[in-house]
């Protein structure tokens, strides 16, 4: 069985849901993430709310999403360590829309777009079948599937699957995400690529890389 992400329509910027594009919820005082190549703040794509996997603590229950897009392409914004992106846990309670920092582009810093997210379950043995499967019974695009929700991922290259920094053992993935389907608005994965973020809740720890 794959649960699959369904762009669902626009969705307001700020809420409380799994959703891609908008602006990011976080504690009060959280900074807004830089990359540490070039120091620009980096874009926010997506959050995600663990306990729509059954998963998740209180305080490790939304996922968000950044990457750098400052001059895309330069700052290995694709590989996990690079500092090109960040994947930052947050717990439930006390969310806030996080300012914007000054020094930064909307189009640099926000999607053109917030999309939110259905949720669809379908009998199909991998990722791949099943956004095909979802698209041709409903007679619509494969770029309307956003991505799966948890699962097993579907890797354009070599499986990347990284380990957490504090009890070793192999993340789980949270999210597989496709660019979408706006090319004026999309994510930037290198064009048509997919993004994968991986988390352990209890211990705190997540990251985020894409392959194309």
């Amino acid at each position: 069985m794959t649960t699959l992400m369904i762009e669902a329509g626009p969705v307001a910027p700020a809420a409380r849901v799994t959703r891609t594009g908008g602006v990011p919820l976080a504690p009060a005082g959280t900074p807004w993430p830089r990359c540490t190549s070039c120091d620009g703040p980096m874009q926010f794509l997506a959050q995600v709310v663990l306990a729509d996997l059954g998963y998740g603590t209180t305080d490790h229950a939304v996922l968000a999403l950044f990457a750098c897009q400052n001059d895309p392409g330069m700052c290995d914004d694709w590989e996990p360590d690079s500092g090109g992106n960040q994947a930052l846990l947050f717990p439930a309670d006390a969310l806030q829309p996080l300012p914007r920092p000054a020094d930064g582009a909307d189009e640099a810093l926000l999607l053109g777009s917030v999309r939110a997210v259905g949720l669809v379950r379908v009998d199909a043995p991998d990722y791949g079948r099943a956004r095909e499967e979802w698209a041709a019974a409903h007679g619509r695009p494969a770029t309307s599937v956003l991505g799966q929700l948890g699962g097993r991922p579907a890797w354009l290259q070599g499986d990347e699957t990284p380990s957490c920094a504090s009890c070793a053992a192999p993340m789980p993935l949270i999210v597989q995400l496709e660019e979408g389907p706006d090319h004026s608005t999309a994510m930037n994965f290198g064009g048509s690529g997919s993004a994968y973020a991986f988390a352990c809740a209890p211990c705190g720890h997540a990251k985020f890389l894409w392959q194309c």
